[in-house]
């Protein structure tokens, strides 16, 4: 038997675990702290605390249709049930995909295909019944989907490692890309994925060098940096100057400047993939590509301004144009906590100068 059709059965056998564990134990109502208020803007889809979760909302919100009103809580629990069991599953993978080639053979056979699959069922299922990984795959919360996406991706990479040398193996990059712009409108924890992903890049395509690695570690640091404040931040403040300059400055409607910069986005877009396949600069291509999945992920937060402007309920910050999308998106409702400078734990309190946030 091939190792790739035992690996895929051992795989969905570990999943059918997983899964069956977790719906036994699955939480049949609303839990403690966060939940509740997931389960009730995905139900009405409104808009939940900064920053928002409109992927996992809309998603949660597919599974309480057929399941009625009177289910709701138990249809985003169960959300989270399926999302932790296909987690185990593509970690199963993973793990199988590094055991083999720490064991040099292409298609393991007998012992060391017993320690191959062994490998991958030990850590998967000591990954299923972990504490923390447990408690989030019963209840209604951002973290088992999360975990998906991050597990996701991984898989992605080691996938895109096996066919590397292929004309066509940047499809899994791409598809890396549009996963993470998906996963920004769960939780941003999938992000920290980057550093793991530029890892196997680096592995797979150069010689190893403590040079290379700093500058990989240096480099994937840096694109985690771009996509958290230049991406996710910086598109939404480039449209609200549009929108700025087009309503005060020209007199022209509400909403006329973001649409003229979402058209110059799009032919922007359109124009460097047009302009890099004609002049064969694929390394352009992709990451004009890449960038424009991960846009389109992140589209999901227009979910967001469409809510709130029809002021359901629930509708913290009231985001419902760009500027308070930004600050939405910002959090300041939170205002800043310094990590190297400012208060300690026991700090005495100053009378002299009392503390003021001065933030809503």
């Amino acid at each position: 038997m091939r190792f790739d059709r035992l690996n895929n059965w051992t795989g969905w056998a570990v999943w059918a675990l997983a899964t069956l564990v977790y719906f036994l134990t699955v939480e049949p109502t609303a839990s403690f702290w966060d939940c509740g208020e997931f389960i009730a803007s995905a139900y009405k889809l409104e808009v939940g605390h900064p920053p928002g979760a409109p992927f996992f909302m809309l998603l949660a919100r597919f599974l309480m249709i057929p399941m009625g009103p009177d289910t709701a809580a138990l249809a985003a629990n169960m959300l989270s049930v399926l999302s932790s069991s296909f987690t185990i599953l593509f970690l199963f993978w993973s793990i199988t995909h590094l055991a083999k080639r720490l064991s040099g053979e292409q298609d393991p056979q007998g012992g060391t295909l017993v320690a191959v699959l062994g490998s991958g069922v030990v850590g998967a299922l000591a990954y299923t019944f972990s504490d923390s990984f447990w408690f989030s795959a019963v209840e209604g919360e951002v973290y088992a989907l999360s975990s998906l996406f991050t597990a996701l991706v991984f898989w992605a990479i080691l996938k895109w490692e096996n066919v590397a040398d292929r004309p066509d193996s940047t499809k899994w990059i791409i598809l890396i890309a549009y996963l993470m712009g998906l996963s920004i409108g769960v939780h941003l924890l999938n992000l920290l994925a980057i550093p793991a992903i530029a890892m196997v890049y680096y592995f797979r395509n150069y010689d190893f060098s403590w040079k290379g690695l700093a500058i990989t570690g240096a480099v994937s640091i840096a694109l985690l940096g771009f996509v958290q404040e230049a991406l996710i931040k910086g598109a939404v403040q480039l449209a609200g100057s549009f929108e700025l300059f087009f309503v005060n400055d020209l007199g022209m409607g509400f909403n006329a400047g973001a649409l003229v910069y979402l058209a110059l986005l799009v032919a922007l877009i359109v124009g460097l993939l047009m302009v890099s396949r004609q002049k064969g600069w694929w390394a352009v291509n992709t990451l004009t590509l890449g960038m424009a999945m991960v846009l389109l992920g992140y589209s999901s937060f227009a979910t967001i301004m469409i809510r709130s402007a029809a002021n359901p309920p629930m509708d913290e910050n009231d985001p419902q144009n760009l500027f308070a999308l930004l600050s939405y998106l910002s959090r300041e409702q939170y205002g800043d906590r310094p990590l190297a400078t400012g208060q300690f734990w026991d700090s005495p309190t100053n009378l002299d100068k009392p503390y003021l946030d001065g933030k809503p």
